[in-house]
């Protein structure tokens, strides 16, 4: 059963209950660590190693867990956590946790050791599985080369089914997933995949060329990690196949790193939405000093972007010394072509990180658009018109309602094309955030109610 955080707790309590003990009890810590899920230790182990009087407790557990359950538990931590327990163990302590570990968490740790560290890790292990650690760690970081795992069972062309049975079960205790199964010719290129059901249900003298789906979808090492998540969740794969420049096979991505990169990619651009930069590490563990960082340039930044919007007053004194009433509406109107352009943005940038809309839909999107944001700016309008006759007869009405639908309009006019433009421009859509939106259509709302109201009232 998953732990809430309140068992969480109740969990760390016990265990540095025992540990605080003149003579700790092995066999009851190994007791209660065996009922408890590796992620439910994984996140009891984090709280402790940030705390720094309780790291060699989160170090004693992980030496009482056997070296598989302890490099598992590792790789449900932040990388950050995984160091802390580096730096206290001997070289033949980590080499025991990355033999254990999957490929590309080894990989990724392997990457945050220091050169010294990595060099002398590398000369202690094998052939094999050296070559295989500095491929994987050599890809760039954000690509498929970077999240998938060497870890697949893979079968020769031409063999029989019961020759891949034989294959599958020499090979699957140390495969990643053995649900999908993947057929490579001599040259090690991809030539079709079956599942394991497939090769259970069909004969067992039956060449598996004659089973196999030949239409694989396969992704490039290099290919960004955001379309390979959008590729397995479009197609509802368990992994997804990872081929070279050569097209050989070099790993799969599994659907949970797929996820996880997903989640991490949502997050990261719902920060850009609030122009705040990408974080190292969760809100709660990031330094305040990387938190003051990540989110004073663009709040300085649109501090003098809004500097325009004081000019635009200053620029009308004669108009609202005329009629005083107009600055009642003026947060109302500007406020509302904010919203109404942040509303934009966000349908804008998730439709283009989803896949669903692209540049080439601009043209069709920008036609909608026009109908919704009029449609609601006229609403919007009709809701405020009472009010503006209360406050200052039927001309001011006038003024506030055609600024309303005009401030309304241009702000979702705004809010939808800027996605674009940025994109054409080679630069993040999620940059397209909503203070920056706001910002923008403070500043021109100003001007078209002024302008409107100088028009009309004259």
């Amino acid at each position: 059963m998953a732990l809430n955080d309140e068992s969480l707790q109740e969990l760390k309590a016990e265990l540095l209950d025992e540990l605080a003990k003149e003579v700790p009890s092995k066999s009851v810590l190994s007791l209660r660590l065996a009922e408890t899920r590796s992620a439910d230790i994984g996140e009891v182990l984090e709280e402790m190693i940030e705390d720094d009087e309780e790291l060699s407790a989160a170090l004693t557990l992980l030496d009482i867990l056997s070296a598989e359950r302890a490099a598992n538990v590792l790789g449900y931590l932040p990388g950050e956590s995984q160091l802390e327990v580096v730096r206290e163990l001997d070289d033949s302590q980590v080499l025991k946790l990355l033999e254990e570990m999957g490929s590309d968490e080894r990989a990724d740790l392997f990457n945050l050791l220091s050169e010294d560290r990595r060099e002398a890790l590398l000369r202690r292990m094998a052939h094999r599985e050296r070559e295989d650690l500095k491929r994987l760690a050599s890809y760039e970081e954000g690509t498929a080369g970077a999240i998938m795992t060497s870890d697949y069972v893979s079968i020769a062309s031409g063999m029989t089914v019961s020759q891949a049975m034989m294959r599958v079960r020499q090979t699957a205790p140390d495969a990643e997933t053995v649900y999908q199964l993947y057929i490579l010719d001599s040259d090690g290129e991809l030539i079709g995949t079956m599942s394991l059901r497939q090769l259970m249900v069909a004969r067992p003298g039956a060449i598996v060329d004659d089973i196999m789906i030949k239409d694989v979808i396969s992704t490039r090492v290099d290919n960004a990690q955001e379309d390979v998540a959008r590729i397995v969740a479009k197609y509802d794969l368990l992994a997804l196949p990872v081929i070279d420049a050569d097209d050989r096979m070099v790993g799969i991505v599994t659907h949970d790193d797929a996820m996880d990169v997903a989640e991490s990619e949502a997050t990261e651009d719902f920060h850009k939405g609030m122009s705040i930069g990408q974080l190292e590490d969760g809100v709660s563990r990031v330094p305040l000093w990387s938190l003051y960082r990540k989110r004073v340039f663009w709040l300085v930044l649109l501090v003098f972007a809004n500097l325009f919007s004081g000019a635009g007053i200053a620029y009308f004194e004669e108009t609202i010394a005329a009629q005083v009433a107009l600055v009642f509406f003026l947060p109302l109107l500007i406020g509302s072509g904010g919203n109404a352009g942040a509303q934009a943005a966000t349908l804008m940038v998730r439709g283009m990180a989803t896949g669903d809309v692209g540049v080439k839909d601009w043209g069709k999107l920008l036609g909608r658009e026009l109908l919704v944001a009029g449609s609601l700016g006229i609403t919007m309008a009709i809701a405020v018109t009472p009010i503006g006759i209360m406050r200052g007869g039927e001309a001011l009405a006038m003024v506030v309602a055609f600024s309303m639908v005009t401030i309304v309009l241009f702000g979702s006019l705004l809010g939808m094309c800027l996605p674009f433009v940025l994109e054409r421009f080679k630069v993040d859509p999620a940059t397209a955030s909503a203070p920056l939106v706001t910002t923008l259509i403070d500043a021109s709302g100003v001007v078209i109610y002024f302008s409107i109201a100088t028009l009309l009232l004259s």
